[in-house]
């Protein structure tokens, strides 16, 4: 099938990889190019990808007004998006035979939205997955062709999770190209009640409160982890928290107080009343680094209460 790829990070690079081997890769569309660090221009993976590759590369501003006349040129069978960061127009859906499909870092209608992957950490669940549906004008609400699970692993991050599901993305948008170019695509409308919605994560939920539940935090430190990264306050200063693990002690303390401060360990009470390990950290203006390393150079005093 004749393919155009509309998507910008790293999530759909294996199924752009995917599509560019099975079938005939037109074109690839991505966001505008941004200016990141020291006024330095960033190139987004899929760009990366497609001048890597020698693919014809379009860069919108917005597609909808004024990609249509390309694409249209373009004669594509299908179009694929992941993570693409654009609502789309009728118009654009329209433009393909086969219309749009899209692959979604979740088993839909379960975590519709921007964040499904953060969030299916964040919330604790056990299982994720991704879902291959048709594109309709209404967000991540059309009906669904393809779905594979896997298991959420104990501690894994955002990152990591990330990384896999971008792996079974590419599985899974390849059945679905399949099963559409054989007309044996089976199209099923969603159940609107089960739908659940995320959004994307705020800087207020960035900053960790340890009244809540240990299990609570240690989640929101792995659903924020490699980015934008949890944190708390210590001296006043920032300190970000990129890794936490159960802590098998137990202790009396408030919410937020340091209650073991060792050459190897370093624990903190939550909201539960169980403390947690901080096993991985950073200080402002420093490199992250094991709390043990950490430890080697500077002590929290036991009592201390971060966040304050």
């Amino acid at each position: 099938m004749k393919v155009i790829f509309l998507g910008t990070p790293d999530f759909g690079i294996p199924a752009l990889q995917a599509i560019m081997e099975h079938h005939q890769l037109l074109a690839c569309v991505c966001q505008p190019d941004k200016v990141g660090t020291r006024g330095r221009t960033e190139f987004c993976a899929v760009k990366k990808f497609a001048l890597q590759h020698n693919i014809p590369l379009y860069q919108f501003e917005k597609v909808s007004r004024d990609g249509v006349q390309i694409l249209k040129d373009l004669a594509p069978d299908i179009m694929v998006t992941a993570a693409y960061g654009q609502i789309l127009s009728q118009e654009v859906i329209d433009i393909a035979p086969y219309g749009i499909i899209n692959i979604h870092g979740s088993l839909l209608p379960e975590l519709r939205g921007a964040a499904p992957i953060q969030y299916a950490v964040l919330l604790g669940l056990e299982k994720t997955g991704v879902t291959i549906l048709n594109t309709v004008r209404k967000v991540d609400a059309g009906p669904t062709i393809v779905k594979k699970s896997l298991d959420i692993l104990p501690f894994e991050t955002n990152g990591q999770l990330f990384e896999r599901l971008s792996v079974l993305g590419a599985e899974a948008v390849i059945e679905a190209l399949d099963l559409i170019e054989k007309g044996q695509a089976v199209y099923t409308e969603q159940d609107e009640e089960q739908a659940t919605f995320t959004g994307k994560i705020t800087a207020e939920q960035e900053r960790i409160d340890w009244s809540k539940s240990s299990t609570d935090i240690i989640n929101l430190v792995r659903a924020l982890n490699p980015s934008p990264i949890a944190w708390t306050t210590w001296q006043g200063k920032r300190l970000k928290i990129h890794e936490l693990r159960p802590c098998d002690l137990q202790f009396d303390g408030v919410p937020g107080q340091v209650v073991l401060c060792t050459k190897k360990q370093l624990a903190v009470m939550c909201g539960d009343n169980k403390a947690v390990y901080i096993t991985v950290l950073q200080a402002e203006n420093s490199k992250c680094m094991p709390t043990t390393a950490f430890l080697c150079g500077k002590r929290i005093e036991v009592g201390t209460i971060l966040g304050e």
